[in-house]
């Protein structure tokens, strides 16, 4: 038996719809990380790009367990002197850009390397419902009927 290693002409991505509504933050990076890698595939080849482009809708209505949507912070440097600033879960999702959360959530779940960065330009991520990829016609991935840990009421 020999092992299948894929070539750019075995590879089929497809487009994958989630709707991130009440879905907790942490499972659903950790379904589109695999999505993206093409882990689920069983053609699946780790120094090819095989994953599949995934459209995330409702990113500003995901869930967090927990308290940290107040307590877990996000850090960053500014480059100057005394330039280290943070904001909390909460922040971000109530501020201009919730997407970036779930971005930066399913960035951290893949490998640090140009493979991976060639992958994340296949995700998109959307605060409200709407995208602009209908013509594409994605197929939606139902995450919530997945597990019933996925979702969380309140």
């Amino acid at each position: 038996m020999k092992t299948f290693t894929a070539t750019p002409a075995d590879i089929d991505k497809k487009w994958i719809i989630i709707d991130a509504e009440g879905i907790v933050l942490g499972r659903l990076a950790s379904i589109v990380a695999t999505r993206l890698r093409g882990k689920h595939k069983p053609t699946f080849t780790p120094h090819m790009d095989m994953g599949d482009n995934v459209i995330v809708i409702n990113a500003d209505k995901v869930q967090l367990t927990g308290k940290k949507r107040t307590d877990k912070n996000h850090y960053w440097h500014t480059g100057y002197p005394g330039g280290i600033k943070s904001r909390s879960a909460g922040q971000i999702l109530d501020g201009a850009h919730p997407e970036r959360l779930v971005t930066m959530a399913v960035k951290r779940m893949l490998p640090g390397n140009r493979l991976s960065r060639k992958q994340m330009t296949n995700l998109r991520v959307y605060a409200g419902a709407e995208h602009p990829h209908e013509a594409q016609s994605p197929e939606v991935l139902d995450v919530k009927s997945m597990n019933a840990k996925n979702t969380r009421s309140a």
